[in-house]
């Protein structure tokens, strides 16, 4: 709140939030200063965005300071692009633009992503001692070493940062190649994000080697480095009741991502992905639809109350958390901060919102 307090006192601003917060956070933040969420794929452009449409604005980023830190590296390594690279990224935008943002574009220093903290200092120090020749990927919210070690390596060709989709679209793209060249080869791909990905690269990555018949063996090999304090012992016995629905060959793994125990992060509870992220089953919805119609009133002693709270300005937190994910919905369907959002940072005040109505 401190943070945002000084948003407020700075105007023009515009208070850019991670979708991955509670409606609270967004309720309180979006009373303070004007906000609008994002995500990894569209934070970029969503940023150049608002500094087009508004002149001389203070953008502030939070909550993940990884992924603040990131972003800020990133627009300082762009300030030294040419011209016509930044026009391809940002047609209202070249080397003197970026430069003179950069001292209006703030992050939130205090808070960090429980999963992507594993990649630390001690698996750099690893992945540059076994992997140097190894493709580097980094998600934007993973600590500053990692990041900068895979923007160096993107540098040389070897590397990509940014969203999920963009380490997707590149290990795609160089397992095609390695196919296009017809020879023997083997690929080897440091994953820097949460395993939650691996599901989707191994099913992007088989798909294209069984495209087509080949006389050349391609071998395509995915590392997941986490730090030592990220990996647990798997057993029968202390895997809090693995049975036979893990595949076999998952029991057969020495160690797997995840913290020994708590919070979820075992084998069983969705290794090293985030355990809030996870938290929502198939098996636990499937047993809320079996109590369906709830004739009995099971279900109705569950029922969420914590929206029915109001923010501090006595405004309902549904309304007001749920605004700055229309302000975004508005610019992936359009490239450009809604009217109605530049208006609140031009003007304060926030505008009485029906979100039924709205959606």
């Amino acid at each position: 709140m401190q943070f945002l307090e000084a948003a407020s006192n700075s105007p023009p601003s515009l208070h850019v939030i991670y979708i991955n917060t509670s409606l609270e956070t967004k309720a309180y933040g979006h009373e303070l200063v004007p906000t609008i969420t994002c995500t990894s794929s569209n934070v970029v452009q969503m940023i150049f965005q608002a500094f087009a449409q508004v002149p001389d604005l203070n953008v502030w980023y939070g909550p993940d300071s990884y992924m603040g830190a990131n972003i800020v590296e990133l627009f300082h390594q762009m300030a030294d692009m040419a011209d016509e690279e930044i026009s391809r990224i940002h047609p209202e935008h070249n080397r003197n633009s970026i430069r003179s943002l950069l001292k209006r574009l703030h992050y939130y220093q205090d808070g960090n992503c429980i999963v992507h903290d594993m990649f630390g200092h001690e698996v750099v120090e690893r992945i540059k001692g076994l992997y140097c020749d190894a493709f580097l990927t980094a998600h934007f919210e993973v600590p500053g070493e990692m990041f900068s070690l895979a923007t160096e390596a993107k540098r040389r060709g070897m590397g990509v940062v940014g969203s999920t989709q963009n380490i997707l679209d590149f290990i795609k793209n160089r397992v095609q190649e390695a196919l296009d060249r017809d020879i023997d080869d083997h690929l080897q791909f440091v994953l820097g994000t949460e395993s939650g990905m691996l599901t989707s690269i191994v099913a992007a990555v088989r798909e294209l080697l069984g495209s087509r018949e080949s006389r050349c063996k391609i071998k395509v090999e995915i590392v997941f480095p986490v730090s030592s304090d990220s990996v647990s012992r798997t057993s029968v016995n202390g895997s809090r009741g693995l049975n036979s629905a893990i595949p076999s060959d998952i029991t057969e793994l020495a160690v797997v991502p995840g913290v020994a125990n708590g919070e979820g992060c075992s084998i069983h509870g969705g290794c090293a992905s985030c355990p809030y992220m996870k938290m929502n089953s198939l098996n636990s919805l499937l047993r809320v639809c079996q109590q369906l119609p709830d004739k009995d009133g099971t279900l109705h002693a569950y029922e969420a109350n914590r929206f029915k709270a109001v923010t501090p300005g006595g405004k309902p937190v549904a309304d007001i958390g749920c605004e700055p994910i229309l302000h975004m919905r508005h610019f992936q369907a359009t490239g450009k901060l809604p009217d109605k959002l530049i208006h609140h940072i031009l003007h304060g005040g926030i505008p009485t919102t029906n979100f039924k109505k709205n959606t």
